[in-house]
């Protein structure tokens, strides 16, 4: 049991740094679709990276730029010309799969080096490490996931402790007010948009370099999707985004649960499973009552500054 869970962890890394930089942009009113192409391109830009530079420090700050990149194009679409903010992240979507495809298909079946492979092996924290049942589970992971760790800690912290954190909500909230009361609303709207763009650039990156560390087609493989439906079921709250990445990270592994049990089905099944949770949760969720279930009032609005 502490073996599955442990790779549910490594499992659903991925989904929580996708999950929390959607969080951040959706908490500025804008609802960005392009989840999956940030992370299409934040993991063959790491990837690249770390090939030519064989620099895992390197390798993350390209996959954050590549991702904080499409997410400048959503932004600059968006906020500065008002474009329909879901055609848009339907586009960059589009966009980060044909980007992804042009410069990977030369890289299939290459490897990530080996000084970079060894920055992100396993490593046991002294002391948590031991402690009953969960040390084993929590504590002796990569260094990518106990950034992941600190992430929810943080943005948690930023969101509901701090000015600029309480400001970003009251952006997405009602924006009209934000900027009735000095805050400068498109400055916050571009930079939680770029951070986020970088945040779901880097769960890529973790794909492509850490978890599967041979370049493939689609590596990215709909997690994107499923991060921007979690969101809801996390009630945009950085803290829940971890269990819920964690909860879908086991359902993407159980059907090699399942085999190493001994049990048999079939394999398209069980890879339909994270989907049909996916559809589940999202469809549960819109349908509790209570305003900490609702996304922020004026997510997706396009805001005219003139009309206030």
């Amino acid at each position: 049991m502490q073996t599955f869970l442990a790779t549910c962890i490594v499992a659903g890394t991925p989904l929580l740094f996708a999950i929390i930089g959607e969080i951040m942009t959706e908490r500025s009113g804008s609802l960005n679709l392009g989840v999956e192409g940030m992370m299409l391109l934040g993991a063959v830009a790491g990837f690249v990276t770390a090939m030519s530079t064989k620099n895992p420090g390197l390798a993350l700050l390209g996959a954050a730029l590549a991702g904080a990149g499409g997410a400048l194009i959503y932004a600059i679409l968006t906020v500065t010309f008002r474009a329909n903010q879901t055609v848009t992240g339907l586009t960059l979507t589009i966009f980060g799969t044909g980007v992804t495809s042009f410069i990977g298909q030369p890289l299939l079946g290459s490897t990530i080096p080996s000084e970079v492979s060894a920055f992100f092996a396993k490593r046991a924290l002294p002391l948590l490490s031991d402690l009953p049942f969960i040390g084993r589970i929590l504590f002796r992971q990569d260094v990518f996931v106990y950034f992941g760790y600190a992430l929810c800690i943080v943005s948690a912290v930023y969101l509901y402790r701090t000015r600029p954190g309480l400001n970003l909500i009251a952006v997405g909230e009602n924006t009209a007010a934000a900027d009735a009361s000095g805050i400068r609303v498109d400055a916050y709207k571009y930079a939680h948009i770029l951070a986020g763009g970088a945040l779901c650039g880097l769960g890529g990156a973790y794909l492509s370099i850490v978890r599967i560390p041979i370049w493939q087609v689609d590596v990215v493989a709909g997690r994107g999707w499923i991060a921007v439906a979690l969101v809801i079921f996390a009630s945009w709250n950085p803290l829940k985004a971890f269990f819920a990445a964690m909860l879908f990270g086991g359902l993407s592994i159980l059907g090699l649960r399942l085999q190493a049990m001994g049990l048999s089905f079939s394999q398209y099944l069980v890879d339909m499973v994270p989907y049909l949770a996916t559809i589940v949760i999202v469809i549960l969720s819109t349908r509790k009552d209570g305003k900490g279930n609702l996304g922020p009032a004026n997510m997706s609005r396009p805001y005219f500054r003139e009309d206030r």
